[in-house]
Parts: structure tokens; sequence; C-alpha cells
């Protein structure tokens, strides 16, 4: 009968900490870090809006049109002006810089020819759009850290531990 008590409380302590691993996981990915650029295709002299979201600090974004901008660690936007000399039918390559990690996105500079028009009719505007909806975590994954996730481990453990000091207790005092 112990056997069972035991082999009981270790799978729900097994389960408990398994339903908490996903959670765990989804704070720690460090692929979120995203950027896009708005629009993708612009007149020279006509501003972007560069954004940028994922990254824990300042993000530095810099191209061939338009001076080096700094996304300060606690916005997620910032605007560039395109130089009135770029070149007309031009794909730049913007690039976003978050620490280590880093992501290019490219820029189409209106009035001329694209090099490769999404659309014959409409080169300015894709048929589809580029990436899907970025809707943050959202729900209860929202906001969890280290500590969090520590005290949840040790309220299981204290949990476990209790539960098997009860049992004990109990196959003491039936006198087995």
């Amino acid at each position: 009968m112990r056997a069972i008590r035991v082999a009981s409380a270790a799978l729900l302590g097994v389960s408990a900490l398994a339903m908490t691993a996903p959670a765990a996981q989804a704070q720690g990915d460090n692929s979120g870090f995203w950027a896009t650029v708005r629009p993708t295709t612009v007149a020279p002299g006509e501003h972007v809006r560069l954004r940028a979201t994922g990254c824990e600090q300042s993000v530095t974004v810099s191209s061939g049109v338009f001076d080096t901008v700094t996304i300060p660690r606690w916005r997620t936007t910032a605007w560039a002006r395109v130089d009135r000399d770029a070149r007309r039918g031009a794909v730049y390559e913007v690039s976003f810089y978050c620490g280590t990690f880093w992501q290019s996105v490219d820029l189409t500079i209106a009035g001329g020819r694209p090099d490769r028009p999404d659309r014959p009719d409409r080169p300015d505007r894709p048929e589809h759009p580029e990436h899907g909806v970025r809707a943050g975590e959202g729900g209860t994954l929202a906001g969890l850290d280290l500590k969090e996730i520590g005290l949840g481990a040790a309220l299981i453990a204290a949990a476990l531990g209790t539960a098997y000091h009860l049992s004990r207790r109990r196959t003491d005092g039936d006198g087995s």
C-alpha cells in the first residue's frame, strides 16, 4: 500500500512540473526579435516607420538610404527620412541590431522600375502581407519570470513533502 501512495505522489509531482515546462520555455525563447519597415516601398525624401519588438535593449537600425537610428529599449518604433538622392527603383537593405541578434528587411525606393515587382499592376502594394500577425505572448504567459517559476516549484515541492510526511505518519500510527 505504501508503494502505491509514494508512486501516486511522485506521479502527481512530475505531472505538475511537466505542466509548468511549456510556460518556462515560452518565456525564455530568444527568437522573438522581430523587425519591420513600413511602408516597404517609399519615394525619396519620405519617412519610414521602423519597428522592432522582442529586444530587451536599444536597437540600432542602419541602411545605406538613411542615417543610423536608435530605437530606445523602452520603445518599439522610430522614424527615419529616406535620403532625397536615393536611387529610384533600387532595393536597399535595412539592418536591425539587438545585441548579438540582427535582422534585415528590404526597402524599395519608388519611382523607377523595381527589380522584382510583387504585382505587375501595383508594384508598390504586395498581394499578401509579408508576415502574419505578431500578437505577443498574451494570456497567462505574459510576464512570467524565473522568480515566479521558482516559487511555483517550491510550492509543489512543499506540497509533495507534506503529502509524503502525512502518509508516513498514518502508516506509523497503524502499527504496521
